[in-house]
């Protein structure tokens, strides 16, 4: 039997090399796409080739993050992260071996399959598994992951650059094995989700994974019960109704968190943050940063998005979502203007730069390159602690558990949709609209700032549990901060106890006999379900289940045959 370890910091930790398998991929391209081995191996790839080349791995990873929920739902979130890994490793293998651009896109498309699963699976583990205290804290560790991954490829890449030929990015693309090898392995040693456990019946190991991590191992601890009474109440009422499907996600009653959660990693992308990882070197070219030089302010970029990450680890419980995303794109817009005025106002065309025709825009004046540099490196450091961790953390808390695994499998999709598109168009941009394209990317923060403000309730502080009520209670977004959850599972008991006290006496004595008048010439099924001393009808009660209606406290849902 292998041991068990049950800390969530722990298992957070390792969970998230499937972040930093993300971080790899994207620099594994930045730190080669202006090196002239690379681009002499692959024959010049010109701008539609290269776009192919880098948004090879989000088209993957958008097929990934679409059979990730099925796969989770199936085996496990542990499992089918592990399967991630393993395709993962296949992938680096085989772009390791690569002799033409079109097996380097196959390659990097495998590779994205594995990153599709574990980017839309490991933050639905970690916030399954995490106290409510502390889980923006570990789900957000899944982006720090992602920039130790950015980083520490790119740093790799820089040093096999001196190494001379083809194999200077083989071995870089080859070591990308390691990480998929430890999160494999490391997956052996951690408890599966509580919540999937209970989906499939196996109640006594989810009771001891949550008396391990809440109650120190006490399956009597408070906290315990009362989550363990939460899960078996959604477990309950989520059996009642049919298999859920993408297509449920648009019902009513879901589309719109549906909608919340899709559009919250579609702004990630659309913040530009792509703009400055997978074309950070052509950026500091335009400024007149050159060859080492040029890597060496690249990965200074890398750093600070590591390092700026950190504040939202140990503050996102305590600051809420809202204030972090409305703050993050207002900085950001402000950060691409700026380096869109300094490169228009002080920069001019140019057909190529040294060889490049993909760059036609350069900013000779030396104090305003610096500048651009400068406002780069802001914008990282606003991205970072804000819409970096934030997207990840937010869209794993907002679905309930019948919808978790599939609705942050098609979020995921989405994200990898825009990455797709961005990776294959910013190239075209530099290409044809040169600094205007930080415009463009403004202007999608400068929406964002409003959509999240009209649009995204606050999640900190709350079970998941509790923040299905929060949807379904349809808060206005702006007044959720200060929420008391028990007064509106109060007042929602209230309600539907007023609302089964004024029927009709007749009608209640025969719905306490399991039928009603309707039910008697209708020929309705016989079975009824009691809440308290409330009886309902069998399609009565799926209508209430059919609006996710909370339950909580003492109220139970059970099946009495008449």
């Amino acid at each position: 039997m292998v041991l068990k370890t049950y800390n969530p910091y722990v298992v957070a930790m390792a969970a998230t090399i499937g972040g930093m398998l993300f971080g790899f991929d994207v620099s594994s391209v930045s730190a080669f796409v202006n090196n002239e081995t690379y681009r002499a191996y692959f024959n010049y790839p010109n701008d539609i080739v290269q776009g192919a080349i880098t948004s090879a791995m989000a088209g993957g990873s958008f097929f990934g993050s679409l059979i990730s929920g099925r796969l989770s739902d199936a085996l496990g979130r542990k499992y089918a992260v592990q399967i991630g890994a393993v395709i993962w490793i296949v992938g680096s293998l085989f772009q390791s071996a690569v002799l033409t651009s079109f097996q380097l896109i196959m390659g990097r498309f495998i590779s994205g399959i594995a990153i599709g699963i574990c980017s839309s699976q490991v933050p639905v583990y970690i916030a399954e598994l995490s106290p409510k205290r502390i889980r923006g804290r570990l789900v957000g560790t899944f982006q720090w992951a992602i920039t130790w991954g950015v980083l520490i490829m790119f740093l790799v890449g820089y040093g096999c650059s001196f190494i001379e030929g083809p194999k200077s990015f083989r071995i870089a693309w080859g070591l990308q094995v390691i990480p998929g090898l430890l999160l494999l392995c490391a997956l052996f040693f951690f408890p599966e989700s509580p919540r999937w456990l209970a989906t499939r019946d196996r109640w006594e190991e989810a009771t001891n994974v949550i008396a391990h991590i809440q109650g120190g191992g006490d399956v009597e601890h408070p906290d315990v019960l009362l989550e363990m009474q939460e899960i078996r109440e959604v477990v309950r009422i989520n059996r009642m109704s049919e298999d859920v499907t993408v297509m449920d996600l648009f019902a009513r009653g879901s589309r719109l968190r549906t909608f919340v959660g899709c559009s919250c990693q579609m702004w990630q992308q659309l913040t530009g943050i792509n703009v400055m990882m997978y074309y950070v070197v052509y950026t500091f070219a335009m400024a007149g940063y050159e060859g080492n030089t040029d890597l060496i302010a690249s990965s200074v970029q890398y750093a600070i998005n590591v390092f700026m990450t950190v504040p939202a680890l140990l503050f996102i419980d305590d600051w809420g979502r809202r204030p972090l995303l409305l703050t993050g794109s207002t900085f950001m817009a402000l950060w691409l203007f700026c380096v869109a005025f300094t490169m228009g106002h002080f920069g001019h065309y140019v057909d190529s730069l040294n060889g490049n025709t993909e760059i036609r825009w350069i900013v000779p004046n030396h104090a305003a390159a610096k500048s651009v540099i400068a406002f780069n490196y802001l914008f990282v450091g606003t991205f970072a602690p804000t819409y970096g961790p934030g997207t990840w953390i937010y869209v794993s808390e907002i679905f309930p558990l019948k919808q978790r695994a599939i609705a942050n499998g098609l979020c995921a999709a989405v994200n990898w949709t825009f990455n797709f598109l961005l990776a294959f168009l910013v190239p075209l941009g530099f290409k044809h609209i040169q600094y205007r394209t930080y415009l463009i990317f403004c202007f999608f923060c400068i929406l964002m700032t409003l959509h999240v403000y009209f649009m995204f309730p606050e999640t900190k502080g709350k079970t998941l549990e509790e923040i299905d009520l929060i949807w379904e209670d349809h808060i206005p977004p702006w007044k959720t901060s200060k929420i008391d959850v028990e007064e509106f599972v109060a007042r929602d008991r209230e309600h539907l106890i007023n609302h089964e006290s004024n029927r009709a006496p007749t009608e209640l004595g025969e719905m306490d006999r399991g039928l009603s008048p309707a039910d008697t010439n209708s020929g309705l099924s016989t079975t009824s379900y009691d809440t308290d001393a409330i009886s309902f009808n069998e399609e009565e009660a799926q209508n209430l289940l059919n609006q996710d209606h909370p339950l909580s406290g003492n109220d139970s849902i059970s099946v009495r045959m008449a």
